[in-house]
């Protein structure tokens, strides 16, 4: 998908399930048991769900259960909020958007396990959420979509299923493969923690006003707990994982492998000897034959790119450059 759009971005957690078609501001067509809702702002992209069997779709590949606890960003008027509350322990309902808030106070008022946070999620210190989320579910906006995502799985290790609507761009780029157009840093990072469950193609006619784009319910689940400390020596590597798969990291280990492989992919037209060779880490700054020799131990190139490193590879990679609990100096992109 080409550019940012100027006309299809979503509001996070917009959602509604009344109905299969809309009427004005996405109201369903025939609906008189609740109050319209406000009209779309297009500051916060808000387009609401008004397909009621892909609503109801979607909570069960959602797979909520009653331990979990639901992080939902974008609540909306509830209309997702309301059927999470039935399966989870608790949810935690975060909204932009003020005009919504005595919607959801009042079904707060109705479900004491519902948590009405509003305000900006990005600005907001999730990891201090309590009880912890342990799932995120949420329809999610093009501009907050990626930085959530990396947030949540960086910083919240105990939280462990995601199941998200986005732009089918986005969803591409998650877990897109090694060499193609979609595979980015945040195709690396989301890979090296999570495993994909299932893809949901849902189209523009679902939401209203409609996007100008197509969008994707994805679900994933972190493939092992990111732990704090995982009793091994300093610069040890980490345990093989399944065929294909990156080994699970701890949170610091993690950390370090945001920094190099966004360091790598801010620049991804360069080759990674380019790249990398000048870059500091743990008080020593790397050089061209340490990122050689390291390409070398993996049968790659010295001319390889960041695009053509699989996420395995990325972790051979870093402990070959002794990197797992080092620093980088400057940030690249996502």
């Amino acid at each position: 998908m080409a550019g940012r759009p100027t006309g299809g971005a979503r509001r996070a957690g917009a959602a509604d399930g009344a109905g299969t078609s809309g009427g004005r501001d996405g109201q369903a067509a025939g609906d008189r048991s609740r109050p319209p809702r406000p009209h779309s702002l297009h500051r916060y992209g808000q387009n609401h769900l008004v397909d009621g069997n892909i609503l109801r779709a979607i909570v069960q590949q959602a797979a909520v259960g009653p331990d979990d606890v639901v992080l939902e960003v974008g609540a909306a008027d509830g209309q997702l909020t309301r059927p999470l509350l039935e399966r989870a322990r608790l949810v935690h309902a975060f909204e932009i958007d003020h005009r919504y808030t005595s919607r959801l106070s009042k079904l707060a008022a109705e479900y004491p396990t519902l948590i009405v946070h509003p305000g900006d999620a990005l600005k907001q210190d999730l990891a201090a959420l309590d009880p912890a989320p342990t799932a995120l579910v949420a329809n999610l906006a093009y501009n907050i979509a990626i930085p959530l995502i990396m947030t949540t799985i960086a910083r919240l290790p105990q939280l462990s299923r995601w199941a998200v609507m986005v732009q089918k761009e986005l969803g591409d780029r998650l877990f897109a493969v090694p060499s193609t157009k979609a595979y980015s840093a945040v195709s690396v990072l989301t890979q090296l923690a999570c495993r994909r469950e299932e893809a949901r193609a849902v189209p523009p006619g679902a939401f209203r006003p409609q996007p100008r784009v197509d969008s994707s319910f994805v679900t994933f689940v972190r493939r092992a707990p990111v732990a704090r400390d995982a009793g091994r020596a300093a610069g040890e590597a980490p345990p093989p994982s399944r065929v294909g798969e990156a080994p699970p990291l701890t949170t610091a280990e993690y950390a370090a492998m945001d920094q190099l492989v966004r360091r790598a992919f801010g620049q991804r037209r360069k080759v990674l000897t380019n790249t990398l060779a000048g870059v500091a880490r743990a008080g020593v700054t790397l050089s061209r034959d340490d990122v050689v020799r390291a390409l070398e131990e993996l049968g790659l190139s010295p001319a390889a790119r960041p695009e053509e490193l699989a996420p395995p590879q990325w972790v051979t990679l870093a402990w070959a450059l002794g990197w797992p609990t080092g620093t980088v100096d400057s940030g690249g992109q996502a």
